[in-house]
Order: structure tokens, then C-alpha cells, then sequence
């Protein structure tokens, strides 16, 4: 049975370089460094003081002023980054003037950990003030599904909604379960990704506590530096990035602009640890094998691939070990690391690496990996400059605390 075919007609972001999917990129192929000194609150004393916040963020006309002032900042992210993606894909914000079937266009926006800091905020003031202080709202704005449901009631989207969680594989997983949704004939037009906003003084704690992050305070932006020797942690990042997944039928029906084609996906468990990978990456490797035969495609048509890539001593070079298996001829695909320039955020990570990879198709150019001054030795290609490159097909990894795994297929469209 032929699989109905997905295409891509929208991306927004919120990350360290703004809200434009443009700037993001021309930031991305400039090879700028997005983090630095942490300045959302006091840290003088904790053993990381750097990250990749997002400035001066401005909610725009995409949230009403006063919504906007009680929701928690991951749901804020989402909304935003789905709603200019809808603008990007000709949704937004004249929805219902398109002839959309509303019942048939659904969000599934995750995020790994949710409104932390409305959690601790209302915890402090439990403590402080008393049980009758809290807001009415801290349960709905700490649930992850918040995002997609406050999206959907904003845009009218009655379709399939609700979230995935599974750490920093849970962008992937959204994406991955939207194109199902989509395959499957239960919606036309999907709004999908992850968005995150972990910077506060417990989720910060949290991560130095597991001793995760690296401590090069002093040279923020030399800190994320995945596959280099002198790893020492990966940089907390915040952010959210989206996409619009349609039905290709649908989308040439309605004119969308087509900007790329999904062409598959998979999720694997590591069944090893709560933390650690598998050292010979035997997840890693089922589940890049499962989405290549899930989007039909030959490993040999693969030439760049967005690597999961954190910057610890670990992780790095079991992500390795586990896709060198998959490929005959590794040396001639060029895998890069977004997270050397914007840092890792957790369950938006693969929301704005997808959005990375769609752009290098877009605009025939692949971004740099920075930091990369002693390199392991890898079997792939790797540019500390960006690289002209005719993409034809791409493979994104995210994966996450619990041996999840996920890796989504994405290639040029072509009719």
C-alpha cells in the first residue's frame, strides 16, 4: 500500500536568535555562538552560569496582552513558534477564510519538562504566604499539553491534540506521531514540535546536580563543543521550533507552499539506563535503520545528517557509534551539530534542528559545527565552515533521558 505523502508548509521558532526562521539560519551558517553569561536570574554560586536564553522575547500580536502575562513560558513559546509557523504556511491569521475542515487540522506540541517555573514559583509561595496564594492557574500552566490545547483554541483546530514528553526525543516524537495522524487519514493539516523553558534557578540546580553541563563559564561561547576532546557538558538552552505537516494532496489543493517533503520517522528505546546511552549505540542504530525503511529510502541517498550531538564526553560518540553502523560510505555524508551555536533545549532541541534541516535544503547550504578544535576521530565529514551542499536527503536524531531515541527522514520535495 502506497503511503499518503507529507510535505512541510510552515516552521516557526523562538531560540537565541529571535523569532525569524531567516535570521535563525543566517546565524546558523555565520557560525555565531547564541550562548552566554545567564542572566534570567542570580547564579553567581552555581557551578554553570551560562546558557542560551532567548532575549528580549515579545509575544507580538500571536497572544492576547493579558493571556500572555499568566502563562507559563514554554506555553507562550509554543504558541508563538506554531503560530508563525500557520503564518508561514498561509494558516495565520485568516484560518477560517482558507476552507480549511477544521475538525481535520490538529497540534501536537510537547515539551520535556513542562512550566517549571510556575511549579517553583507557586511552591516558594506555598511555603512563604500559604496554600490560598497560589494561583488558580498553576495546574493548567505546569501541564505539557497546555501549549497544543491553547493553541487550538485560539485557531480553532479541532483535530487530533495533545502532547509527548519524552525528554529531549520529544520534538521528534511529536513530529513523527503528526505525520501518523496524517498517514493515517484522520487530518489534513498538523501543527507539530516541542518547545521548552527550563531556565530557572531549580532546572538549572537540577542539571548541575547530574553534573551534565559544562562549566566553561569564562568562554560561553566556547562551551558547546560536540565531538571536540575537551567536551566537558552540554549548555542549557530555551526556545521552541514548530512545523506545519500537510497532506500533499491537501497541500497542493489550498496552493501551500511546499518547503520540504517528510518522508519518515521511528522511535527506539535504549532499555539501558536513565541517563546514559548505550555505549555501541544498538538504539541508535534500529532506529535510523527503522525510519529509513519508513520513509523508503536507501542509505546511500542519505548525505547529511543533523546529529543529536549534546557535547558530553559520552553521548557524542555513542550517537556515532550507532548511525556509522547504518552507512556504507559514512565519509561522504556531512553530519553537523546545531547545538555548538544555540546549546541544547531539551524537548524543543529537535523543533529547531528540524527547522535547520529544512532551511539547508531550502537554501543549499549546511551549517558549521564550531568549536570543534581537537576532534574525535569520526567517520563522517564534518566543516567548521558552512558547506555548499545540494541536500537530497537528511536524517535528524533527538534523543532523550530514558533511552529514547527518535529520528525523523525529511528530503527536497519533488512532484
Amino acid at each position: 500500500m502506497t503511503k499518503k505523502r507529507i510535505v512541510v508548509t510552515g516552521m516557526g521558532i523562538v531560540s537565541c536568535f529571535g523569532q525569524d526562521v531567516d535570521t535563525f539560519y543566517d546565524n546558523l551558517l555565520a557560525g555565531t555562538s547564541g550562548i552566554g553569561p545567564l542572566t534570567h536570574f542570580p547564579c553567581d554560586d552555581y557551578s554553570t552560569r551560562i546558557a542560551a536564553e532567548v532575549k528580549n522575547f515579545e509575544v507580538g500580536d500571536y497572544i492576547d496582552k493579558k493571556q500572555a502575562r499568566r502563562v507559563d513560558r514554554a506555553i507562550a513559546f509554543a504558541m508563538v513558534s506554531g503560530k508563525r509557523a500557520l503564518e508561514m504556511a498561509k494558516l495565520y491569521p485568516n484560518t477560517l477564510l482558507e476552507g480549511i475542515d477544521l475538525k481535520r487540522a490538529g497540534c501536537i506540541i510537547g515539551s520535556g519538562i513542562g512550566g517549571m517555573s510556575t511549579f517553583a514559583d507557586n511552591v516558594k509561595i506555598l511555603n512563604e504566604r500559604g496554600h490560598r496564594k497560589i494561583t488558580p492557574f498553576l495546574i493548567p500552566f505546569i501541564l505539557t499539553n497546555m501549549g497544543s490545547a491553547l493553541l487550538a483554541m485560539d485557531i480553532g483546530f479541532m483535530g487530533p491534540n495533545y502532547s509527548i514528553s519524552t525528554a529531549c526525543a520529544t520534538s521528534n516524537n511529536c513530529i513523527i506521531a503528526a505525520a501518523e495522524h496524517i498517514r493515517n487519514g484522520e487530518a489534513d493539516i498538523m501543527v507539530c514540535g516541542g518547545a521548552e523553558a527550563p531556565l530557572s534557578p531549580i532546572g538549572l540546580a537540577g542539571f548541575c546536580a547530574l553534573k551534565a553541563l559544562s562549566e566553561r563559564n569564562d568562554e560561553p561561547h566556547k562551551a558547546s563543543r560536540p565531538w571536540d576532546k575537551s567536551r566537558d557538558g552540554f549548555v542549557m538552552a530555551e526556545g521552541a521550533g514548530c512545523l506545519v505537516l500537510e497532506s500533499l494532496e491537501h497541500a497542493l489543493k489550498r496552493g501551500a507552499p511546499i518547503l520540504a517533503e517528510y518522508m519518515g520517522g521511528a522511535l527506539t528505546c535504549d532499555a539501558h539506563h536513565m541517563t546514559d546511552p548505550r555505549t555501541d549505540g544498538e538504539g541508535v542504530r534500529l532506529c535510523v535503520e527503522r525510519a529509513l525503511n519508513d520513509a523508503g529510502c536507501s542509505e546511500k541517498r542519505v548525505n547529511y545528517i543533523n546529529a543529536h550531538a549534546t557535547s558530553t564526553p559520552a553521548g557524542d560518540l555513542c550517537e556515532v557509534a550507532g548511525v556509522a553502523k547504518v552507512f556504507s560510505e559514512p565519509g561522504k555524508i556531512l553530519m553537523n551539530a546545531t547545538k555548538s551555536m544555540i546549546g541544547h533545549s531539551l524537548g524543543a532541541a529537535g523543533g529547531l534542528e528540524a527547522v535547520a534541516v529544512i532551511k539547508a535544503i531550502q537554501t543549499g547550504y549546511v551549517h558549521p559545527t564550531i568549536n570543534l578544535e581537537s576532534p574525535e576521530e569520526l567517520p563522517f565529514a564534518t566543516s567548521g565552515q558552512k558547506e555548499r551542499m545540494d541536500v537530497d536527503v537528511a536524517i535528524s536524531n533527538s534523543f532523550g533521558f530514558g533511552g529514547h531515541n527518535s529520528t525523523i527522514v525529511l528530503g527536497r520535495y519533488r512532484s
